[in-house]
């Protein structure tokens, strides 16, 4: 019924004794603020803001090239944020994350630069064998009942070591350049390398709005390209995690699989499927990245990606999901990623040492995990 005080002026005209049902109490905006997963992000972002643009806002932060730099920085985490996020939702957790960076641009780079494979042909290959393993971590936490904790952390070192040794045996060394030689008109590599809009950049840069070389042989051309295909991926990401999550059917069923699975199996939900589909998206998510990076540097490593599985749940953390499940926004994880990237140039900017930022990292995952665990029994009427 769309009016929740219907039944009980109905009962109450016809003379029975009512009781008012506690699920039909009006919620107040106040308390309907405060259990929206993504506030405490919002909050953060605001104040990350107005802080840096105090103190560092005379030094070029704000300006079109600082803009681009801790955007790009953002849309990285976000990228890896929007996978970890609607896994984390799903009640399971993927540690591997990093190492499927290192390991999917490794591949990448052994099959178009090594072995002669077109470019759009080998990040198919490394795309079919990341989603594999993404795969493989779910039937495994499934089948066997262990923690996706420690299944994944498993694959944290195996993924690392087969990076390295793969990397070592076709090539004797843990860096594999020339990719973007191979990748030179390819079609696919085109999609995760390179910027868009350029020409719109470049009138903003004709017209005096961005500002242009003076001399060398980029003269007259603004300091700002375009945008990025990785910031282009980011968008695009957390629109489709939204949607998915908030506007489908799989959506419910990703929130259901985490709060109760049990009680999900007991009304149809695939449970089972719906967790591996996420770990498969995860993986896809990392993939992304890697190929951006690898796209962006013309190489690739088998050690890049290090931490970004610990970064990416604290972006989700920060989002305002809750490291039970079932509760969470994309919106929040991909705040979460914007307020690391601002922080991360912040510091850059202001001349801080930056060894700070990972002082920030775990301040801000105790205060994000405190504040989730207000929200947490405020939404279920627990008492601390």
């Amino acid at each position: 019924m769309d009016d929740p005080g219907l039944p009980e002026r109905h009962f109450r005209n016809s003379g029975i004794p009512t009781v008012t049902d506690e699920r039909l109490r009006q919620v107040s905006p106040l308390r309907r603020a405060l259990v929206r997963p993504e506030l405490g992000a919002i909050c953060g972002a605001i104040l990350v803001f107005v802080f840096f643009f105090m103190i560092a806002g005379d030094s070029g932060m704000f300006g079109p090239e600082g803009v681009q730099n801790w955007t790009v920085v953002s849309a990285q985490f976000a990228i890896i944020a929007v996978g970890a996020c609607l896994l984390m939702i799903a009640g399971e957790f993927d540690l591997s994350v990093g190492s499927m960076i290192g390991f999917t641009g490794i591949v990448v780079a052994i099959l178009s630069v090594q072995w002669g494979v077109p470019t759009w042909a080998a990040i198919l290959i490394a795309f079919a064998l990341s989603m594999a393993i993404g795969a493989l971590n779910g039937i495994l936490v499934i089948r066997t009942g262990l923690p996706s904790f420690i299944v994944s952390l498993a694959f944290l070192y195996i993924l690392r070591g087969l990076t390295i040794w793969l990397s070592i045996l076709t090539t004797r060394q843990t860096i594999i350049g020339g990719v973007r030689d191979a990748a030179e008109g390819d079609w696919l590599a085109a999609l995760f390398g390179g910027v868009i809009f350029k020409g719109f950049f470049q009138w903003l840069g004709d017209i005096g709005v961005i500002d242009t070389f003076s001399r060398g042989t980029r003269a007259g051309q603004p300091v700002v390209e375009g945008i990025p295909m990785l910031v282009v991926w980011a968008i695009a990401l957390i629109i489709f995690g939204h949607i998915l999550l908030t506007r489908t059917k799989f959506g419910n069923w990703i929130f259901a699989a985490g709060g109760d699975a049990q009680a999900a199996r007991y009304v149809g939900v695939p449970v089972n499927r719906v967790k591996i589909l996420m770990f498969m998206f995860t993986a896809f998510c990392a993939s992304v990245f890697a190929i951006c990076q690898v796209m962006e540097f013309g190489s690739a490593a088998a050690d890049r990606g290090l931490l970004k599985e610990f970064e990416a749940i604290i972006c989700v953390v920060i989002g305002g999901a809750l490291l039970t499940g079932g509760y969470g926004s994309v919106v929040g994880a991909a705040l979460g990623a914007l307020i690391f990237g601002v922080v991360q140039q912040g510091l850059f900017f202001s001349g801080a040492e930056s060894s700070l930022f990972r002082v920030f990292l775990g301040t801000i995952l105790i205060m994000a995990v405190i504040l989730n665990t207000y929200i947490r029994r405020l939404i279920t009427g627990e008492r601390g």
